[in-house]
């Protein structure tokens, strides 16, 4: 599975770049249709990614253990999401143990981050 590098000849992370990252770690490109079921279904835990990021991520999502609010996922609707590798890497880590109970592949994250670029 393993975190991405960003390569050092590019200057900023945008959500695109670390999609590209994505895809190229998993050898296959981002379907924006696998990410939103991905997204939006349960996958044997209690919650899905919409449970408290809402369906669609446009808007202030919240928590569904702590109440608290989520600025949304979107990146159009919040252009600081999906800027930062670390906190990108770090949130999907978690998150993904949360409703998947493991680490998303590399493969799975690029098709949720293809979805939300698409909203």
């Amino acid at each position: 599975m393993g975190s991405i590098a960003i390569s050092p000849t590019v200057s900023a992370e945008t959500p695109l770049t670390i999609l590209k990252q994505y895809e190229a770690l998993s050898k296959q490109t981002a379907s924006a249709n696998r990410g939103q079921v991905l997204f939006t279904s349960n996958h044997g835990r209690d919650w899905s990614c919409s449970s408290c990021h809402g369906n669609p991520p446009t808007q202030t999502g919240k928590h569904a253990s702590t109440g608290k609010n989520i600025t949304p996922l979107a990146p159009s609707f919040n252009p600081e999401r999906f800027t930062d590798t670390s906190k990108v890497e770090k949130w999907l880590r978690r998150n993904c143990n949360d409703v998947f109970g493991r680490e998303c592949t590399n493969s799975e994250k690029a098709d949720i981050l293809s979805w939300l670029i698409k909203l």
